[in-house]
């Protein structure tokens, strides 16, 4: 180059072209398309060199001769052309169509590409984005007795590489903010599924999750909830017992709250507790088992499917600070029944009031016995002393 030829910069001084700077960005035709490089057509800034893992995928259906936008890594690589990146691009038009989408409720696919314990990461558009566990469907909520964190994370990992469908929650492109939601993608199904069921409809569906106090059960992608008072007549201490995650299973509505539906299972099978109290009646005396003592009274089982209470009040005429005085687990004895309550299905019991029974009849026996003396005693005269000679 001599003295009188100019350098490349003034070049670009002359038609106006600011020179490259990182994080600027441009367009150009490209040249040469390959699986791992794509070389653009820059005009008076020259020619670039696009390169990233984002390539093969973001350049599917593009041909040499076609526009393209990139954003400069590296002004000016040691070979003299500058280094691109469709990255940067590929966020920005995403945040774009991310907006769109928020704004008018679309649904759309996602697919997990790792998981937390507190739910599965994403990537939507070039833009990293969250699914927490509490936005999960019904179908995929991860239903695990006593929250065991690594459980959840067990579950989650299952979903990594699933196609899931979601819609935006929450979006922010200055925090660089993306949280979806599958199961708002779901609401308008919901919802329109809930529109269809009613309170005392027969129903089925498959258990998703058993936990302490019941039972989860997707109904067609309505999540139901079979508590554990619902699982059976008898007592349910647990669930796990009656049934498995995975299983299918027939249940009753009881009630349905906006998106979700209280179940029973025990419902559909007649109710053993009204079967056994239908043969009693107040005033009548059974005999019972004590099982369990508490401060208020004693607890009695009548029969396999019936158990009663007898409070504190009827185990004694006098005062009783302590019911294990009185009676001890496993002890049988003779109750009275005092009421009934069918609809409550309390049975209640006393001892109190067999004991007076008792007490009567004693009395009365006593008086019988006096009585009979006493005729004995006037039917029988002394004799005279006329009658003695």
């Amino acid at each position: 180059m001599t003295n009188n030829q100019p350098d490349m910069a003034e070049l670009l001084k002359s038609v106006d072209i600011a020179p490259l700077q990182k994080n600027d960005t441009v367009e150009g035709s490209i040249i040469s398309l390959e699986k791992h490089e794509v070389w653009l057509d820059l005009g008076a800034q020259g020619t670039g060199l696009v390169v990233g893992r984002e390539l093969e995928q973001a350049t599917k259906g593009l041909k040499a001769g076609d526009v393209m936008s990139a954003t400069v890594i590296e002004a000016e690589s040691p070979e003299g052309y500058p280094i691109l990146s469709l990255r940067k691009v590929a966020r920005e038009k995403g945040w774009e169509v991310l907006d769109e989408r928020f704004k008018t409720k679309e649904s759309f696919g996602i697919v997990p590409f790792d998981a937390n314990k507190g739910g599965l990461l994403i990537e939507v558009e070039g833009v990293r984005g969250f699914l927490p566990v509490s936005q999960l469907s019904a179908e995929n909520y991860p239903r695990v007795t006593g929250a065991d964190k690594d459980e959840i994370l067990h579950r989650l990992n299952q979903l990594i590489g699933r196609t899931l469908m979601v819609r935006i929650l929450d979006l922010d492109r200055s925090a660089n903010k993306l949280i979806v939601s599958e199961k708002e993608a779901q609401r308008e199904f919901t919802e329109g599924r809930i529109s269809n069921l009613k309170v005392g409809e027969k129903v089925e569906g498959i258990v998703t999750g058993v936990v302490d106090f019941g039972v989860f059960v997707n109904v067609d992608g309505v999540e139901g909830l079979v508590h554990i008072s619902e699982i059976a007549w008898d007592r349910v201490d647990n669930p796990s017992k009656y049934v498995k995650v995975g299983q299918t299973i027939k249940a009753l509505i009881i009630a349905i709250d906006q998106d979700k539906l209280s179940l029973s299972m025990k419902q559909l099978t007649k109710d053993p507790w009204t079967e056994e109290v239908s043969k009693y009646k107040q005033g009548d005396t059974i005999e019972g088992t004590i099982t369990r003592i508490t401060p208020f009274g004693a607890f009695v089982q009548i029969s396999p499917t019936t158990e009663a209470l007898v409070h504190i009040s009827e185990l004694s005429e006098e005062h009783v600070a302590d019911p294990n005085t009185l009676v001890s687990v496993g002890e049988k004895k003779n109750f009275r029944i005092i009421a009934i309550d069918a609809e409550q299905h309390k049975l209640s019991l006393s001892l109190k009031q067999d004991a007076k029974s008792a007490k009567s009849s004693a009395s009365k026996t006593d008086k019988k016995e006096d009585t009979g003396e006493a005729k004995k005693s006037k039917s029988v005269k002394p004799k005279t002393e006329k009658e003695k000679e």
